[in-house]
């Protein structure tokens, strides 16, 4: 599957969309939600809402992963929402299609290219975000939380780039794409937690009332079917004092299940999309 046609489509890709003006637009605010976030939760007398003072790297890059959830897969959408309709409405992906390469290839190569484009500027700023952390808080991470860390990040950002990827094989517009891909990222990041009062609503707990476990606890399963929660879940798996009452190994299936049925659903698009 991974050959040198394979990469040389991604490659293509990935320099044309880290080259772009919007990841020039988007550059900025990653830094600045991400690195910046990192160096304001690891500031030692910092009180988050609940009298919460993060007291080790990973609970900092917790907090921090905001900024990927509100900047980077953001960024991932905007970088992808016409990465198939583009091509479409302007009669390339008729030529691409007829080359002899097989469209299941093809179809990695578009996707490996997307989702590396907004993989790269993210990883190295998580990066930075841990090294700040590390220094202000005078400690270092476990390697495997660290490892477990980089993985999640990189999972959301390939939720949100396929799924946008999928929408872009339906649609033969780009305002179509766009208003997917926003649509999709406005459910997940903003909608969601009145999704889950309301479930918790009509269960007949007590929305209002704080550290109320058994709202915790349809919270934590809720997030299972949110690319988002699903990411808290992976994250949360480096803290040993958060438990929502979802397994560790449930957090992790639940994100093969976000990963495999999305790129499946994206590979069966692509071989039979009509340009």
């Amino acid at each position: 599957m991974f050959n040198p046609q394979v990469f040389a489509i991604a490659k293509r890709i990935m320099r044309g969309k880290l080259s772009s003006t919007r990841m020039l637009i988007m550059l900025p605010i990653l830094i600045l939600f991400i690195p910046g976030m990192a160096w304001g939760f690891s500031d030692p007398e910092i009180m988050l809402p609940g009298g919460i003072t993060p007291e080790s790297v990973m609970e900092v890059m917790f907090y921090t992963s905001l900024g990927v959830v509100f900047a980077g897969t953001m960024c991932g959408v905007i970088l992808s929402f016409d990465g198939i309709s583009k091509d479409r409405f302007s009669g390339v992906l008729e030529v691409k299609l007829s080359q002899p390469m097989p469209r299941q290839k093809q179809s990695v190569g578009i996707a490996l290219g997307h989702w590396l484009a907004i993989l790269i500027p993210v990883w190295l700023l998580w990066l930075i975000s841990i090294i700040i952390a590390c220094y202000r808080l005078d400690m270092t991470p476990e390697i495997m939380e660290t490892v477990a860390s980089f993985i999640s990040v990189g999972l959301i950002l390939f939720w949100y780039v396929i799924f946008s990827l999928i929408a872009s094989t339906y649609s033969k517009d780009q305002g179509t794409s766009i208003a997917f891909g926003i649509g999709m990222w406005f459910l997940f990041t903003f909608l969601w937690a009145l999704v889950t009062s309301m479930v918790a609503f009509a269960s007949g707990v007590n929305v209002g009332e704080i550290n109320n476990q058994e709202m915790i606890r349809i919270e934590g399963f809720l997030d299972l079917l949110s690319p988002n929660g699903v990411f808290h879940h992976l994250l949360e798996t480096n803290l040993a004092d958060v438990d929502r009452g979802v397994p560790d190994v449930i957090s992790w299936l639940s994100a093969l299940f976000w990963t495999i049925i999305p790129w499946f659903w994206f590979k069966s698009r692509m071989s039979k999309i009509q340009p």
